[in-house]
């Protein structure tokens, strides 16, 4: 087995690249500004077009289907919103009736596709290190979701959970950055490299063989995050070939980034909020904390754009909720506990309090087919499919 091509070395720029390496840095002309929220930049979406006429779709057409103009994913640094990424990934299933198309997208993923941040993990002595700047710096990538990394004993969870509001294929979304970043550590680790279990917040499919083939580990669907889990040893491997000269340009680099896109304090606790409400630690003086001010500080900050520390915990809540009702079979009383109710009622009551519904009709109107769509694949190329040249079977 060997991965693609494309997971080369990113070289190092040098000052003219500087800016082509932005974030921000649209390739049609659009404002050259500090990525705001609720957007993504397209880093491995420019798959998107090249896969969809490897299925015989007209990319054009089904990119337009999603209000979007086709040419913005021919340039990894285009920014578009996070909701519009889910409408296009909401296209391609339809247009190509296959259930585990952003899967197929996230297997294309490599270290450039997060510009940059890609850079700096390339650079960074271990893996531990890489990753810690992985979740520092995301959201200068993709300010729809937030990545965690917890380490409780000798297992490591690096999650990522989406955020932003009525963003429809979550799921499609999260298979491909658990694809993405599968890559990324196979990179960082070697080839060989394989996660101890998978885990994805949806249906499972009707076949699951895609995910075997390129995880190469057992993959748990209907689960209240996504998250690939491993053993912490792996967090001191020595990255080869890291070099600390240009780990400092990198570093340098998105220091400028992250000057530029400083200040949303709403953003970047809604940000928090994703990940902290799942593990009970969401009170404003944990969050404080967190930021590293007091509790008032806080409340200041939130005040002055408008908004309530409760307000976007609910809003928080609601959100994790839907995505659970509507892409996983996960019962009523286990999402009620993750969501830090103690019992059924309570989260009934307050889903009902933002829907104007229950949770159970919710999901009987919302909920997405769990059967999902006849797998289909991309036509086959000497003799093999293209999809899955890059992963061996699972055994």
């Amino acid at each position: 087995m060997r991965l693609p091509s494309k997971l080369a070395s990113i070289r190092l720029p040098d000052r003219a690249d500087l800016g082509s390496l932005a974030t921000d840095v649209p390739a049609n002309g659009a404002a050259r500004r500090a990525a705001s929220k609720g957007v993504i930049r397209i880093g491995v979406a420019c798959e998107v077009r090249p896969l969809l006429r490897e299925f015989g779709a007209d990319p054009g057409e089904v990119i337009r289907q999603a209000g979007l103009d086709p040419e913005l994913f021919g340039d990894e640094n285009n920014i578009i919103p996070y909701a519009a990424m889910g409408r296009v990934l909401t296209a391609c299933v339809a247009h190509t009736h296959c259930p585990h198309f952003g899967l197929l997208v996230g297997q294309r993923g490599t270290l450039s596709s997060l510009g940059p941040i890609g850079g700096l993990l390339q650079h960074s002595p271990t893996v531990g290190e890489a990753l810690s700047a992985f979740v520092k710096h995301l959201h200068l990538h993709d300010r729809g979701a937030a990545p965690t990394l917890f380490v409780c004993g000798d297992v490591v969870t690096l999650g990522y959970a989406i955020y932003e509001q009525g963003v429809g294929s979550p799921e499609q979304i999260s298979d491909a950055a658990m694809a993405v970043a599968t890559n990324i550590i196979r990179t960082l680790c070697g080839s060989d490299w394989v996660p101890d279990e998978v885990l994805l917040p949806r249906h499972p499919p009707a076949d699951p063989g895609a995910y075997r083939r390129f995880f190469r580990a057992p993959v748990r669907f209907d689960q209240e995050t996504a998250a690939l889990v491993f053993p912490t040893r792996w967090l001191d491997h020595r990255i080869a070939d890291a070099n600390p000269i240009f780990r400092q340009v990198f570093e340098a680099h998105v220091r400028e980034l992250e000057a530029a896109g400083a200040g949303d304090w709403k953003d970047n606790l809604r940000r928090m909020l994703r990940t902290e409400v799942l593990t009970s630690r969401c009170s404003a003086t944990t969050v404080a904390d967190r930021f590293a001010i007091h509790r008032r500080t806080l409340s200041r900050h939130l005040q002055a754009e408008g908004a309530g520390f409760q307000s976007l915990v609910d809003e928080t809540r609601f959100e994790i909720a839907r995505q659970l009702l509507t892409q996983t079979s996960i019962p009523l009383s286990q999402i009620a506990v993750a969501l830090g109710y103690s019992e059924a009622s309570a989260f009934t009551r307050a889903f009902r309090r933002w829907s104007g519904q229950s949770p159970a009709a919710w999901r009987r109107e919302h909920g997405s087919a769990q059967s999902g769509h006849p797998v289909s694949e991309p036509p086959e190329r000497n003799g093999r499919q293209i999809t899955t040249a890059q992963a061996r079977d699972c055994p």
